[in-house]
C-alpha cells in the first residue's frame, strides 16, 4: 500500500527542453505565487480532496552555478525534474515548491545571488519556505503536510519538518542531510550563512523517513544521509535505500512510482 506522504530530497536535471508550466498544466496543476517576508515563491498545486494531506515536492538548488567558478545569474533548473516527479504522484493533493530565485520569468522574487549560493539555507530563506508550506496545505485544505524536496531541497524539507508539528513523513532523494560533510567532498568552501540539517536532526526522532541515496552519486556522500539517521535516531541505518544503478542526476523518474511504494521506517 502506497504511503500517504513523503518528505523527498529532490534536486534538479539538466539538458531537457520540456518547461514546468508544460508539465505542470498538462498534470493538472495551478500556478501560485506565494508572498513571504523575505520572497515571492513560484509554486504549483494540485487539489482534489480537501482534508487529506498534501504532499509539497521541494527543489533543489537548480542551475546554481554555470561552472565551478562562475554563479548563475538565474538558479532556475533546466530540467524540472522534481515537478516530474510531483507529477507521477498519485496522492490527491500535490504540490511543487520553487526555491528563492528560481523562475522570475514566472513572477518570483528576482533576489540577490547569495540565496541560491552561500545562504541556500539561511534562516529567512527557511522562514519564508516554512510559511510557503502552510499558504499550500490551506489551499489544498489539509491538515497534514508531506514535504518533497531532493539535493538541497533535502535540507530544506529536514530543515523546515523540524519547525513544525503537522508533517507526518520525511523522503528524500541525494539528499544533501550534512551540509559540511557535501562541501568537504565537493572541496568547495562551507555555506557561510545558512542552517545544517545535521544539526536538527534530533528533532526528527519519531518521524517517518525514508533516505534514498544514489549508488553512483560522485556530489553527495552516502555520508551525508547515514550521519543525518544516526543523529535521527536510527543506528542501523534502516530508513537508508541504495538506489542501484541511479546517479545524483538520473536514475529517479522512472523508478519513482515504486520507490514511493517502499515504507517509512520511524
Amino acid at each position: 500500500m502506497r504511503p500517504l506522504c513523503a518528505i523527498i530530497a529532490v534536486f534538479c536535471l539538466s539538458g531537457c527542453a520540456t518547461t514546468s508550466y508544460d508539465i505542470g498544466h498538462d498534470s493538472g496543476f495551478s500556478k501560485k505565487l506565494i508572498r513571504g517576508r523575505d520572497f515571492v515563491l513560484y509554486s504549483l498545486i494540485k487539489a482534489t480532496r480537501p482534508g487529506e494531506p498534501i504532499t509539497v515536492y521541494i527543489e533543489g538548488d537548480g542551475r546554481a552555478w554555470l561552472d565551478r567558478y562562475r554563479a548563475s545569474s538565474d538558479p532556475t533548473p533546466t530540467d524540472p525534474l522534481v515537478i516530474k516527479l510531483a507529477s507521477l504522484d498519485p496522492s490527491p493533493n500535490v504540490a511543487y515548491l520553487a526555491r528563492p530565485g528560481q523562475y522570475p520569468s514566472e513572477g518570483a522574487s528576482d533576489c540577490d545571488a547569495k540565496y541560491w549560493m552561500s545562504k541556500r539555507f539561511a534562516p529567512e530563506v527557511i522562514a519564508d519556505m516554512d510559511s510557503a508550506v502552510s499558504a499550500l496545505r490551506d489551499m489544498a485544505g489539509a491538515e497534514e503536510v508531506c514535504l518533497v524536496g531532493y539535493s538541497g531541497g533535502a535540507a530544506v524539507a529536514a530543515l523546515i519538518a523540524a519547525r513544525r508539528d503537522d508533517v507526518i513523513g520525511l523522503r528524500t532523494v541525494a539528499g544533501n542531510l550534512d551540509s559540511a560533510a557535501v562541501s568537504k567532498k565537493n572541496n568547495v568552501s562551507p555555506l557561510k550563512g545558512s542552517l545544517d540539517p545535521i544539526d536538527i536532526a534530533n528533532k526528527l526522532k519519531g518521524l517517518p523517513q525514508r533516505h534514498f541515496i544514489a549508488y553512483n552519486d560522485k556530489v553527495v556522500p552516502a555520508s551525508a544521509a547515514e550521519s543525518f539517521v544516526e543523529k535521527a535516531g536510527d543506528k542501523k541505518h534502516e530508513s537508508i535505500t541504495v538506489v542501484e544503478g541511479a546517479t545524483h542526476y538520473s536514475g529517479w523518474e522512472t523508478r519513482w512510482l515504486d520507490l514511493l511504494d517502499m515504507p517509512l521506517k520511524k
